[in-house]
């Protein structure tokens, strides 16, 4: 069932399927901000409140990967789906190391696209508390922000998710399905974006790789070394 209105970016060039997708969302009573041009869309995602955008990797003015790094490097947070044609792992994965949070392939169930829209949006709303913080971390649970030695970090919503999940559960093994639990919901989404997702992480939070904070348990899942108060 749909939960609350959402206000959706669509990025998609097709003119069918971006009538289409713009139809069915209003339907499911939601708001969306349509466009073909990756140009219109970073207007919409400065000056719109948007809740989770819908992006195609193939557009006319831009590449659909570039926009994703636009957005992320403008601190533009929200979650972001995106839209390919093709089965192919390696755009899957380029797209997630952009900052996009999950991915569709084409042609998809409008009851799929919808849940996975509703589960992006609720995971990125996240709790409200105080802080966890482990050395120079400091996790904000109420801004969603990480700062490593008083310099804030920018996440995007999910690895920010990631990493409290992470970090609430320090020193103790977490697999790769629940972290998939607390982004996409039960069941839901594919176990390799978690790995492309933690390799982000990483970069973020260790750039020299001196401290190593996460580290893969081979065949179990993943661990946050420092211990957390």
């Amino acid at each position: 069932m749909h939960e609350h209105i959402m206000k959706i970016l669509l990025v998609e060039d097709d003119k069918l399927l971006n009538h289409h997708l713009t139809t069915l969302l209003g339907e499911a009573q939601n708001q969306v901000h349509g466009t073909d041009s990756a140009q219109v869309a970073l207007h919409y995602a400065e000056d719109y409140p948007i809740d989770v955008a819908i992006i195609d990797l193939g557009l006319p003015d831009m590449d659909g990967l570039q926009l994703i790094r636009q957005l992320r490097e403008r601190q533009i947070a929200f979650p972001i789906i995106v839209l390919t044609a093709r089965g192919n792992w390696q755009d899957k994965v380029e797209g997630l190391e952009a900052g996009a949070d999950d991915y569709l392939v084409k042609p998809f169930q409008k009851d799929e696209l919808l849940a996975r829209l509703n589960a992006l949006v609720r995971r990125s709303a996240g709790f409200i508390s105080p802080r966890v913080q482990a050395g120079e971390y400091v996790l904000d649970l109420s801004r969603k922000e990480l700062t490593i030695a008083d310099e804030v970090v920018v996440l995007t919503s999910f690895e920010y998710l990631i990493l409290e999940y992470l970090m609430r559960n320090a020193r103790q093994v977490v697999s790769k399905q629940q972290l998939l639990d607390q982004l996409y919901g039960d069941g839901e989404g594919d176990p390799n974006t978690i790995e492309v997702m933690v390799s982000r992480l990483r970069k973020k939070l260790d750039p020299q790789g001196t401290i190593q904070p996460i580290s893969t348990i081979r065949r179990q899942g993943y661990i946050f070394n420092l211990s957390c108060s």
